[in-house]
């Protein structure tokens, strides 16, 4: 099934600057670029959980059965001010020495994959170490952290990393761009700035304003893989990776799977190679179907108790 993704909301709301950035930056932040995206009216939302079924059971002719109910929670899903800014002197920008155009193009880019890499850590951590406290809530705030988790037993702290499998779609995990998809890239403006002497001198001035927020919705749409370290025998196995696709129900199969490269590498080292040459096992590309995405927005040091 294809999905909406940013470059998609992008689009939709017509601003080819925002397109041409997007394109060039978000290959490096495989959760912004690849996930499901969707445009949401205001700045928030509910959306209606079904958290157990009832139960279903047969009877005998002439006997009943006991009455039950599916149970539910409302929750709330909000977007949040995302507003990355770039400055710098008329004088400075002239001097690149292909005109101030090609440096203004340059920070512009810049400025974006500042953005991207941002959403892409609030999208593990939100707002824990490694996210923003002013941003939405992360996988590591919504998910199943009772049933929906492996533990790799890793001891030592502050070299601690996660591998996080992802459901993406409407009912399951998914970006959320609020006041209608809202990601502006502002012009280039030219403006006053003072220097810490209250000495005045021009400046060009960029921002990006966006309202993104992130969506948990089926509570086994996301499943981690926590205390993966250096420490003998703690890293990434096959046998770990098969414990936390084996959560998720038999209905259900995960779209992508996060990790850092030595978490990669950690599984690639893990496996034997059964090639005539014995060259080496290749890096791993994909598990059991599900892609695999190496990502600079998760960490080699989390602490054991994230």
């Amino acid at each position: 099934m294809t999905m909406p993704t940013l470059l998609d909301v992008a689009k939709l709301n017509g601003n080819d600057a925002v397109v041409g950035l997007i394109d060039e930056s978000v290959q490096y932040t495989p959760e912004v670029a690849l996930g499901y995206s969707r445009q949401i009216k205001g700045l928030n939302y509910k959306g209606l959980i079904r958290t157990a079924n009832p139960t279903a059971s047969f009877r005998n002719a002439n006997e009943g059965t006991a009455v039950d109910k599916a149970s539910h929670e409302q929750r709330l899903w909000e977007c949040f001010i995302l507003n990355p800014q770039w400055e710098c002197d008329k004088a400075v920008a002239a001097t690149h020495e292909d005109g101030a155009e090609a440096y203004i193009a340059l920070e512009g880019g810049a400025m974006m994959n500042a953005a991207f890499l941002a959403l892409a850590k609030q999208f593990h951590y939100g707002t824990g170490t490694g996210g923003d406290t002013k941003g939405f809530p992360g996988l590591i705030n919504a998910y199943d952290s009772t049933n929906m988790v492996v533990d790799a037993g890793g001891t030592t702290d502050d070299i601690g990393s996660s591998v996080w499998f992802v459901k993406w779609g409407p009912q399951h995990v998914g970006w959320l761009w609020g006041n209608g998809g809202q990601l502006d890239l502002s012009e280039v403006t030219e403006q006053r700035l003072v220097d810490g002497s209250s000495n005045p001198y021009l400046a060009y001035h960029q921002e990006i304003l966006a309202r993104p927020g992130l969506q948990v919705g089926h509570t086994k749409s996301v499943c981690r893989i926590k205390k993966l370290t250096t420490d003998s025998g703690k890293g990434l196995t096959d046998a770990l990776m098969f414990d936390a696709f084996n959560k998720f129900p038999a209905g259900f199969k995960p779209d992508m799977c996060f990790m850092s490269r030595r978490s990669r590498e950690q599984l690639r080292a893990s496996r034997t190679a059964t090639n005539p040459t014995g060259v080496p096992a290749p890096t791993p590309i994909d598990w059991e179907g599900v892609p695999i995405h190496a990502t600079d927005a998760l960490s080699d040091t989390e602490k054991l108790a994230l």
